[in-house]
Formats: C-alpha cells, structure tokens, sequence
C-alpha cells in the first residue's frame, strides 16, 4: 500500500498541526495504521498506532495530547497534535501494517517535518 502524508509545519509551543496519512487501498483492509517520529541523531519511534477495529495505542510521551483516528471512507489516518512542545519537533512518518496468510507486510510514507520553535 501507498501512503502519502500531509500536514507538517512549523508551530509555536502550545499550537497545534494535524497530520493526514492517505492510503492507496481502503484503509479498513489494512490491519493496524500508525504514525512514527524520528528527530535529528536518535531512533525512529512509536507515536501513536490504531487497529482496523478501531483500537488505539499512544507513547506515554504524547498520551492526553495527541490523538489517532481513521476515516475509512477516506482511507485516512490523521493524528490531532495539541500543547506541541519543541521536543515534538521530528520528520513524521505514516506506517500501514497487513497481514496476509501470516505475512506481515509493512509500508511506510515519504515522512513530514513537523518543527516545534517560537
């Protein structure tokens, strides 16, 4: 599957940015979508993940502030970013998860920056 982000900026501390992750096949399909962050010199890491069923899961580092949904009839995924702090501030990626015959298949986005400055 292909997935093409949108939504990333610059915002002040406190503001907030909402991503968009749309995906070339319906996204009800799709087992588990997700949005990743990666910031200059560390890891990529989890940020927030949602199952077809509609299940969710959050870093503890952005829990009460951002939130994970999925639009199905868009074959979307967005997360809502709120109270952004300048440690939010990484390329963001969109990841989409499948499995097949117990074959899991992984897709990734090109990534958005998202920059959290005054």
């Amino acid at each position: 599957v292909q997935l093409v982000e949108s939504g990333g900026g610059l915002v002040q501390p406190g503001g907030s940015l909402r991503l968009s992750c749309a995906a070339s096949k319906s996204s009800s399909s799709i087992n588990s979508m997700g949005w990743y962050r990666q910031a200059p010199g560390k890891q990529r890491e989890l940020v927030a993940t949602i199952t077809s069923g509609g299940n969710t899961n959050y870093a503890d580092s952005v829990k009460g502030r951002f939130t994970i949904s999925r639009d199905n009839t868009k074959n979307t995924v967005y997360l809502q970013m709120n109270s952004l702090k300048p440690e939010d501030t990484a390329v963001y990626y969109c990841s989409a998860k499948e499995i097949v015959l117990r074959i899991t298949f992984d897709s990734w986005g090109q990534g958005t920056q998202v920059t959290v400055s005054p």
